[in-house]
């Protein structure tokens, strides 16, 4: 039994990106598709679809990669835990690495990064870090 999906994703991005695959697939929710899109929006993959496999749907993340095959995913980390919930206001949120990474937050208006929280003025669970 799986006690993280969301941590299963990232974990799946991560390894994708060690290896060097063009795409990598995991189970599909609806948080994991608001990630997706955070990841599209933000240029971290190119797209995204949702795919029907059996026994669920799955989610297909096209990742990208530079010029000269050098990653866009340098890191990807899970700050939000199950046993440790870790929650940010819109003024506590702080650039990632001076605003070349990004925040993943669940907020109460869905899944945005950091940027999109500052420009709106939200607070939410920090999901994880990306750069």
């Amino acid at each position: 039994m799986m006690t993280d999906p969301i941590a299963d994703m990232l974990t799946r991005i991560r390894n994708a990106v060690r290896v060097e695959r063009p795409s990598v697939e995991v189970p599909l929710s609806k948080v994991k598709r608001g990630v997706a899109d955070v990841l599209k929006r933000e240029g971290y993959i190119w797209d995204w679809e949702e795919v029907d496999t059996q026994p669920s749907r799955t989610l297909r993340l096209e990742l990208k990669y530079g010029p000269n095959g050098e990653r866009v995913i340098r890191h990807i980390k899970r700050v939000s835990k199950p046993g440790r919930r870790i929650y940010r206001g819109a003024r506590d949120l702080r650039p990632i690495l001076q605003g070349l990474g990004i925040s993943v937050l669940s907020t109460s208006r869905g899944v945005i990064s950091d940027r999109e929280a500052r420009q709106r003025n939200l607070g939410g669970e920090v999901l994880c870090e990306i750069w």
